[in-house]
């Protein structure tokens, strides 16, 4: 893997929202067509994820039936790098990645997310990169 792209994935709390901002394309769970979106990504010790609200999303139901992705880096660095996705459903796992996710974003936004329902309703993945070198 390209030295600049290994330095953006090294992402911490203290990075900005742009830094974490990439897009996804994930393939369609019904169709198997492209589907692209943007999203924030985290890093917990040296792991990558993905999350979002609590609630339903497209993008974690079509990870979950093809874990197959493509990592879109725009910001800075541009690159398209292939992944996959391992969803994160162990209750105890959960809780050791959301915790400090959950406690980023209400310290970068000034909100009051509740832990307990990222817990139960979010969804979480853990990439790995598939590195073409």
């Amino acid at each position: 893997m390209d030295d600049a792209v290994r330095r953006a994935l090294e992402i911490s709390p203290g990075s900005t929202r742009e830094d974490k901002l990439v897009d996804i394309t994930t393939y369609g769970a019904r169709t198997g067509e492209p589907r692209r979106i943007e999203i924030v990504f985290h890093r917990l010790d040296g792991r990558w994820y993905l999350t979002g609200t609590p609630g339903p999303r497209g993008w974690y139901a079509n990870l979950r039936k093809n874990p197959r992705l493509v990592f879109h880096l725009k910001h800075g660095v541009v690159a398209d790098i292939p992944a996959s996705a391992r969803p994160v459903t162990e209750d105890q796992e959960r809780r050791q990645v959301l915790t400090p996710i959950v406690a980023d974003i209400n310290a970068t936004r000034g909100g009051e997310l509740d832990l307990g329902d990222w817990l139960a309703r979010s969804p979480l993945v853990e990439l790995t990169f598939n590195d073409p070198a």
